[in-house]
């Protein structure tokens, strides 16, 4: 979890340029922290996270200096793509990124202001459907059906589980991800 603290919640240079090498690495550590849920039903979630950042590594890559913030991969690619942007590339990994990174974020929110069903309080069910509304449901169709049915194998609150959320709820204040801006540069585009 520190590793979390460390690379994701810092706040944006001043002129709100994020250096994409170093996005990718902060977001390379978020993957694993599902499987301290332990529970399936995060598969799909941990699987567009994973396959989003390759998409945006695999830009990266091709051209590092050119690619070297994630601005820059946004202008260059609206330019190339003209109308199809920003749906495309790294643009569309990145917008899909963002809204995981939202997940995760509504979902520890949730779990940390101690949000729970009075009938079931181990059970992370509340924390997951809260975080799945507030921030992927308006871009799904079906799979609204699939997520709710997978709900009803969230895990109970197991020890590890516990773990990991206290320690992201005893995070310093200003590391609070509302009160971090690392995405601010994107707002204006998705």
């Amino acid at each position: 979890m520190a590793l979390l603290a460390e690379h994701l919640l810092k706040p944006l240079p001043a002129d709100n340029q994020m250096e994409t090498r170093h996005f990718l690495q902060a977001v390379s550590h978020l993957p694993p922290f599902f499987d301290y849920l332990g529970s399936p039903v995060f598969t799909p979630i941990k699987a567009n996270i994973s396959g989003n950042i390759t998409k945006i590594k695999a830009v990266y890559d091709t051209n590092p200096a050119k690619f070297w913030t994630l601005q820059n991969i946004l202008e260059v690619e609206k330019e190339m793509y003209g109308a199809e942007w920003p749906k495309v590339e790294a643009t569309l990994a990145l917008m899909w990124l963002k809204r995981g990174l939202h997940f995760i974020q509504v979902f520890l929110q949730s779990t940390c202001d101690g949000e729970r069903d009075e009938n079931h309080p181990n059970l992370i069910r509340v924390n997951a459907t809260k975080a799945y509304e507030m921030a992927l449901k308006k871009y799904h169709g079906w799979i609204m059906q699939i997520f709710q049915a997978a709900l009803y194998a969230a895990p109970y609150k197991n020890r590890q589980t516990r773990i990991t959320v206290n320690q992201v709820c005893e995070l310093p204040l200003a590391c609070v991800p509302e009160s971090c801006q690392s995405l601010q540069g994107t707002a204006l585009v998705f």
